[in-house]
């Protein structure tokens, strides 16, 4: 599959880190993924990916060897993540902050957490507008603060042709 032929382009927070080893067939999960486009990136490389999502009808192809879960985290009836599993955990475009105790054990020492989502300046030119959808200044920072923070940013973020206000974290986990 020709990253070109996903529908909606990858993160350039993910194709623009240079350090990002996927040597060794990493574990990577892709929480709340929607239409996996990160995910799949990462399938392309030769990651193990786990999917999840409260509905996975977003994600139109589904390669083989990999675990798709129709998981609503928001609820309390799904399973806690696993504990150490993975070396990479994507997310994007989402945020309740009760998982972030559980995001934060399911990554391995030394491994990679790589989070985008909005800020509560995106309030101001559209969605989502719901202030338990969008962080403080410095909150992911903050959240990851014992963390070795590799990239972080926040302010106006252009994806195709749409403008958004974001914060961005990459961090790695200690050892």
């Amino acid at each position: 599959m020709e990253e070109k032929k996903l529908k909606v382009e990858v993160s350039k927070l993910i194709t623009d880190f240079e350090e990002l080893n996927l040597k060794n067939n990493k574990k990577v999960l892709d929480l709340a993924c929607g239409s996996g486009r990160n995910g799949l990136w990462f399938v392309e490389r030769g990651a193990n990916v786990t999917f999840i999502d409260r509905s996975l009808a977003g994600l139109d192809k589904r390669p083989n060897g990999h675990r798709y879960l129709e998981w609503d985290l928001e609820v309390g009836t799904a399973a806690n993540l696993p504990v150490e599993e993975y070396d990479v955990v994507l997310v994007f475009n989402y945020l309740h902050r009760p998982l972030f105790p559980q995001i934060k054990a399911a990554i391995k020492p030394g491994g990679l957490i790589i989070y985008e989502t909005f800020i509560e300046k995106q309030a101001e030119i559209g969605r989502p507008r719901n202030p338990n959808f969008l962080l403080k200044q410095q909150e992911l920072k903050s959240e990851f603060d014992h963390w070795s923070c590799l990239h972080y940013f926040e302010g106006k973020v252009f994806n195709s042709s749409t403008m958004s206000h974001k914060a961005q974290l990459i961090a790695r986990k200690p050892l």
